[in-house]
């Protein structure tokens, strides 16, 4: 019943949010802010999206997604009384994204005037029933009834550019997305990103591959969605007091097989080190978290404090490249520390410019730390303190980048570009370059 009342609630708003903003978008038509800003948002059958949420608790497999729906995505708050941490999980990105949309500036009800058509379609919610559902076995239909809803319904819109100006997000990593259409048996993942009537769009992901030119990853969502810039600054001016006691932080799973890993090392270092430290020593060179069997996913309150107390945070990757870790420690101020540019580097161009990469974060080779005996507490240690200082207010500095404000933020917040204002602009030049 409560998840009922939550999605006709949401029903409600989107609908009674979105009529407003048409009228004032045609009133200020002639704001020259908006030259070649304007975005359409493609009106798509409830089916494609707000319905897809009934099945928040459907997969076993999963998650139960129906307690984060709250707050348009964001999840549930972490404490009563807070104002800017909730318990959010990434897969709902496409929601909290399609709320936030709403209030870009620069909306038009005619997509003849739009540079850009954001297709409101929650993608990755979807292909749960081909992930783990009964569409199992037809991964490669996945994006079958939106091409024909887009072919059939209004189809100038579509093939005006055949597809070149229109983007959704989908929040998963793209690998999710690329079964290839002719495999058999079937591998993981759906074939939505190999059909070639969508090779054109441009997709959103958590993690994009390195070829198809219509991939762009974004940071993942964080649990810090701040809704005034007085918030932001209380958080920044604790990030900034904290006293670090710790050289370096895992937060994570894994590690734990025979075979040769670079998270395997990670935790034999920390082990050993903390297993020969001196018992009058008040710091610690390496504190671990142990995120295993994803206990950390909707806690932010695990990591985060060990996070704020930790100079350098390492971020292995694992089942695959990236880790939303990544984007939790630059929230707490703590130095990224990577073993391989595919995390992050080659992946979030938009959000975290490869030509600052050394101003923030450090980069150590995971070959050298598997097989060359390098230790990594060596070499963070080698780094002079005034450095130290310089990367961490280098990262805070990247902080409001990486993170996703609350819907309905004040007028301040809104002046500092967050990840999907960056995101929107990102997906303008790039579709300009394209059409």
């Amino acid at each position: 019943m409560a998840f009922k009342s939550t999605v006709t609630t949401l029903t409600i708003f989107f609908f009674f949010f979105v009529e407003p903003r048409v009228v004032s978008q045609q009133i200020s038509a002639v704001d020259s802010e908006c030259t070649n800003r304007w975005i359409h948002i493609r009106t798509l059958p409830s089916r494609f999206n707000l319905d897809l949420l009934s099945t928040c608790n459907r997969y076993p497999i999963t998650d139960d997604l129906c307690p984060y729906l709250a707050n348009h995505g964001l999840g549930p708050k972490t404490h009563t009384r807070t104002r800017s941490w909730y318990r959010t999980d990434p897969l709902l990105l496409e929601l909290i994204f399609h709320r936030r949309i709403l209030e870009y500036p620069c909306l038009t009800p005619d997509p003849d005037l739009a540079s850009a058509v954001y297709l409101p379609y929650y993608a990755g919610i979807d292909s749960l029933r081909y992930l783990y559902g009964p569409d199992l076995n037809s991964s490669a239909d996945h994006g079958s009834d939106l091409l024909e809803f887009l072919t059939r319904d209004q189809p100038e819109i579509w093939s005006r550019r055949s597809g070149h100006d229109h983007f959704l997000v989908m929040a998963r990593p793209a690998w999710d997305f690329s079964q290839p259409l002719t495999v058999d048996p079937p591998i993981w993942g759906t074939s939505f990103l190999e059909r070639r009537e969508f090779f054109n769009l441009t997709a959103l992901t958590l993690e994009s591959r390195f070829w198809p030119w219509q991939e762009q990853a974004v940071p993942y969502p964080t649990s810090f969605h701040p809704h005034s810039l007085p918030f932001l600054e209380s958080w920044i001016r604790r990030v900034r007091r904290s006293r670090r006691t710790s050289l370096m932080l895992f937060a994570g799973g894994g590690g734990t097989s025979s075979s040769p890993n670079i998270r395997r090392s990670i935790r034999l270092e920390c082990t050993n080190t903390n297993a020969t430290e001196s018992e009058s020593k008040s710091d610690k060179i390496c504190d671990f978290v142990d995120c295993s069997n994803g206990i950390c996913e909707h806690d932010p309150i695990r990591f985060m404090r060990p996070m704020l107390q930790s100079s350098f945070c390492l971020q292995p990757p694992g089942d695959t490249p990236t880790r939303k870790a990544t984007f939790d420690g630059i929230i707490a101020g703590c130095i990224p520390v990577f073993f391989e540019d595919q995390t992050a580097k080659m992946q979030y161009k938009w959000h975290l410019p490869e030509s600052e990469f050394a101003e923030f974060s450090v980069t150590i080779p995971k070959e050298d730390v598997v097989f060359r005996g390098v230790r990594i507490q060596d070499v963070l240690m080698s780094i002079p303190k005034e450095e130290v200082a310089r990367m961490r207010e280098k990262v805070i500095e990247m902080m409001p980048r990486v993170m996703y404000r609350r819907h309905g933020a004040s007028m301040g917040l809104m002046n500092k570009k967050d990840a999907v204002d960056i995101a929107i602009d990102g997906v303008l030049e790039k579709i300009k370059s394209r059409v």
